[in-house]
């Protein structure tokens, strides 16, 4: 009796390690597909300091999207904002957009000491909405802006309009 319990499990065991491997597998396609917008070699201090300049000549906002090339809801969020017109439109109307990347090469650390480290609360992506001053005015967890597999429209849209500049 014992043996044939221990070979169930022994496939079961097995199968849930194959099944582990293929879901690693597909990630891996998704991601090696998938536009790369960090980059660590950037100075996101200077890059965000310019962003700022420009902002106040635009009257935009800034959104830094904190995370990296290494996360794929950070790439898949950045695929969902630029292939929605919708979203794209809300963004290119009232931000500059910034990938603030956080990664083993280049961990910012000092930009994100200055805005409370949110990707240690809350993981990535994190967004860290600046308005044209460069005054944080808002961090958003990613998290509530997730629907199945990807993000929600309706939640991404209404994230974008509550902290556009107001007119």
């Amino acid at each position: 009796m014992k043996s044939t319990q221990t070979k169930k499990s022994s496939a079961v065991e097995a199968d849930s390690i194959a099944i582990i491997e293929a879901k690693k597998k597909v990630a891996a396609e998704e991601k090696a597909k998938l536009p790369k917008p960090y980059n660590d070699k950037e100075n996101a201090e200077a890059k965000i300091a310019e962003l700022v300049k420009q902002a106040q000549l635009e009257n935009k906002n800034i959104i830094l999207q904190a995370g990296g090339n290494w996360c794929i809801w950070c790439l898949r969020f950045n695929q969902f904002v630029q292939t929605t017109p919708e979203l794209k439109n809300i963004v290119d109307e009232n931000y500059l957009y910034y990938h603030l990347n956080y990664s083993p090469e280049n961990k910012n650390e000092k930009v994100f000491t200055k805005y409370d480290n949110p990707g240690a609360k809350f993981g990535y992506p994190v967004f860290i909405i600046l308005d044209k001053n460069g005054k944080m005015i808002h961090t958003q967890d990613s998290a509530v802006l997730e629907e199945g597999k990807g993000y929600s429209i309706d939640k991404v849209k209404a994230f974008f309009q509550k902290w556009a500049p107001k007119s």
